[in-house]
């Protein structure tokens, strides 16, 4: 049986960008990493080494970087429809465009005594730190006609140091965890959520709005859940968001269990009440879900927890 040419995509990935929109003394910065997958009516090039209908991929690199000027960055979700729309409807070859970015987060430097003293307050317009917490990402798909946009963030970092217990699990012959009634539970969040905008005749999000208050309602369920298992907490803030955002229809979480252990102190002679940890990095446990609007079916790719 003769081979056939299946999937394909072509892209650069991985374009790191940034922009700086300066006001004044007053700097603002987006930190961007963007990788383009373009597909299509690409046979040619696969059978018979035609290049007659490919776009470089210098050529999206260079579009990535010229449209950062030219559009500027007002969102992740935002600058990635510019691409994915200007790939798909500028060359009749390229049928379906996807954007991934990670976004990098800056916080602005604080200064002694800025807040005192209001004329040296512009001293921090321009010097930033990157900020330790998430990394925000977005994927946007179109084919020129309907849009796919899952926006989500990786490695964010909770922790609740009580109101966890883990207890009346099955045991069996292999089973030696000792039942949990006050826990740390912590948790490395990584989560995609679906948009349920997918037509240039709905009105677009307010992207910027929705990823702080979605995140918002991650950090506010996980801290406000009397957590039973971490499964528990999942749903807890899937739903929130389910619950709390219009916009948003499916949200997939893939939860890490970041083990704390107690350590034993009686060699020692002396008592550990929930006080002392061993925090074990691996192995652990992982827990994944997706929480979806009633009448509504799972969209988000599976492969998108691996991003």
């Amino acid at each position: 049986m003769p081979a056939i040419l299946g999937q394909n995509q072509y892209g650069k990935a991985e374009n790191r960008v940034v922009r700086i929109v300066r006001d004044g003394d007053t700097h603002h910065i987006k930190d961007l990493n963007v990788s383009i997958a373009l597909s299509g009516a690409m046979d040619e090039v696969h059978y018979h080494g035609s290049n007659t209908g490919v776009l470089p991929t210098d050529t999206t690199k260079n579009t990535v970087y010229a449209f950062a000027k030219e559009h500027g960055i007002a969102s992740a979700e935002q600058f990635g429809i510019h691409l994915a729309r200007h790939f798909v409807t500028s060359q009749d070859t390229i049928h379906r465009a996807r954007i991934r970015i990670e976004e990098y987060a800056w916080e602005r430097i604080p200064l002694p005594g800025a807040d005192a003293r209001p004329d040296r307050a512009t001293e921090t317009g321009h010097s930033f730190v990157r900020t330790r917490q998430e990394t925000r990402l977005a994927q946007i798909t179109y084919d020129g006609d309907r849009w796919q946009i899952v926006s989500g963030l990786t490695d964010l970092t909770v922790l609740n140091s009580t109101n966890s217990e883990f207890r009346g699990y099955v045991k069996d012959a292999y089973t030696t965890l000792k039942e949990a009634y006050d826990r740390i539970l912590a948790t490395d969040v990584s989560a995609r959520w679906r948009h349920n905008w997918t037509s240039d005749e709905q009105g677009m999000p307010d992207w910027e709005q929705s990823y702080a208050r979605t995140k918002q309602h991650l950090l506010e369920a996980f801290a406000e859940t009397y957590s039973l298992s971490l499964q528990q907490t999942l749903y807890q803030m899937g739903s929130r968001v389910i619950d709390s955002r219009s916009e948003i229809d499916e949200i997939r979480f893939s939860l890490p269990n970041k083990h704390h252990f107690l350590v034993d102190l009686e060699p020692f002679g002396q008592k550990n009440d929930n006080e002392v940890y061993l925090a074990a990095d691996r192995p652990y446990g992982l827990i994944e879900a997706t929480v979806l609007r009633d009448g509504t079916e799972a969209a988000i790719p599976v492969d998108l927890t691996n991003l």
